[in-house]
């Protein structure tokens, strides 16, 4: 007994030795990681040109095309295994001139802020002039009827809620109106719709984004525009006094067929299981009013940055480690489809996919679409992530790109910054470079190669 008792004894302070070791040398790589980030990092620069010398990168745009090519060279110059450009048909709708809008009451013009919103149908040349019924939500629309709203111009005006903590479940809360607002109230006659924009702040941009028409024909659909926050409130405050005021706007957006693009694509192969995947991404492809530097220009580079970071590590991924950028998230989603299609034809096993499209912000950590066996192993790294600050692990939701790629046996994960200021940008015109910290941007890659180097080095559960 004293003897199975001493080598008892001796195996746990073996197993607390071992553990220990591992868990420094894990602490030694992630320490590693961020110094090169921190220190050398490439995401910022390739973020100022995708930015500043390109553009926003609207799918089927030049600039979208642009952006590929650049990407792809890139790809090219950091030495990966393999680099190619997966074929995706994508739409092509153009903004065209500068949108206008003002209000009139009281023998007084006022002018708002307003943007198209993505794939709405244009005006006619003149513009569209009509009276403006307000409402709170897609349901006010019923109790409204068509005799209230034949003839006018819908304004959806329900704000994000600010005492939500969690802006996404803000922004959740209401983008509703904006992808359904005009599908919903052309059934009951109205001739347009005017909806504030997802922002928690006062200003004065207008934010787009994407909306459908459904099922409707050509000819029942309506023109849709944002409006900036400031001037919601203007023309709602304006209603309130004069209930028949007049709203014009005018806009010329076209869309055109289907057009071909590329999702980019680079390679390491796993030393140890090269048929088993890793994916990294964010897409490509941003609005047009801004330049896409938040999103998901930012997302991107972090992703691209993942890769190098592991190679100046002198890390070799058991797995094959893939960066993917994917064009048309924001009015489509054609590339994560056409990428998980083209994985499910090849019969490619797909274990880990990560996308970043939350912002370049401080990084705070990760949510987990994954099982418990899965989801208890990161909780076990809290302690590595706890000097960077990005420990945070929560279980739900991944990313648009990657969800197509659900499978039992896949994790999928998003980085998750702080969410604060990102609806600041999203979708607006001061979505630009200038909005970008570098430091919060290389921390955010940084955080995303760490959790890639746990994952490939311990395994899916």
């Amino acid at each position: 007994m004293k003897f199975q008792a001493r080598l008892l004894s001796i195996c746990l302070v073996f197993t607390v030795v071992s553990f220990g070791q591992t868990q420094t040398s894990d602490s030694l790589m992630l320490r590693n990681i961020y110094d090169l980030a921190l220190l050398n990092g490439q995401s910022y620069s390739w973020l100022e040109h995708l930015s500043n010398e390109i553009g926003g990168r609207l799918s089927g745009s030049p600039e979208a095309e642009q952006a590929v090519k650049y990407t792809e060279q890139e790809l090219k110059n950091l030495g990966l295994d393999s680099v190619w450009l997966q074929p995706v048909m994508v739409p092509k709708w153009v903004r065209g001139e500068k949108e206008t809008a003002y209000f009139e009451t009281a023998g007084s013009k006022t002018d708002l802020q307003i943007c198209a919103l993505g794939g709405s149908v244009a005006t006619a040349a003149s513009g569209l002039k009509a009276e403006v019924i307000e409402v709170q939500s897609l349901d006010a629309l019923k109790e409204l009827g068509s005799e209230v709203i034949a003839g006018k111009i819908v304004f959806y005006n329900r704000p994000m809620q600010a005492e939500l903590i969690n802006t996404f479940a803000a922004y959740g809360g209401c983008v509703d109106q904006r992808y359904a607002g005009a599908m919903e109230a052309a059934k009951y006659g109205a001739v347009g719709v005017i909806v504030r924009s997802m922002n928690l702040r006062l200003d004065d941009f207008p934010h787009t984004g994407s909306m459908s028409y459904g099922d409707l024909k050509a000819d029942q659909r309506i023109p849709a525009a944002a409006v900036s926050t400031l001037g919601a409130e203007a023309l709602s405050a304006a209603l309130q006094k004069d209930s028949g005021l007049s709203l014009t706007i005018k806009q010329s957006c076209e869309t055109f067929p289907d057009v071909q693009s590329y999702n980019v694509i680079g390679q390491i192969t796993g030393s140890e299981k090269p048929n088993e995947y890793f994916v990294v991404g964010g897409h490509l492809d941003s609005w047009d009013t801004g330049d896409g530097s938040h999103d998901d220009g930012a997302g991107c580079v972090q992703s691209m940055e993942v890769l190098r970071l592991l190679q100046k590590a002198n890390y070799k991924p058991k797995h094959s480690l893939r960066v993917v950028l994917f064009m048309n998230e924001e009015n489509g989603l054609r590339g994560g489809r056409a990428y998980a299609e083209a994985a499910a034809k090849n019969n490619e096993t797909h274990v880990f996919a990560l996308e970043s499209d939350a912002g370049g912000f401080s990084p705070r950590g990760f949510s987990f679409d994954t099982d418990r066996a899965n989801y208890e192993q990161v909780l076990s790294w809290n302690s590595l992530f706890e000097p960077y600050l990005v420990h945070s692990f929560t279980q739900g939701g991944s990313g648009a790109d990657i969800g197509p790629l659900k499978a039992d046996s896949i994790v999928l994960c998003g980085l998750r910054p702080d969410s604060q200021r990102y609806f600041d940008y999203h979708h607006a015109p001061n979505d630009t470079f200038d909005a970008i910290n570098k430091r919060e941007l290389e921390l955010g890659a940084a955080a995303m190669a760490s959790l890639v180097y746990l994952f490939d080095k311990y395994g899916i559960k």
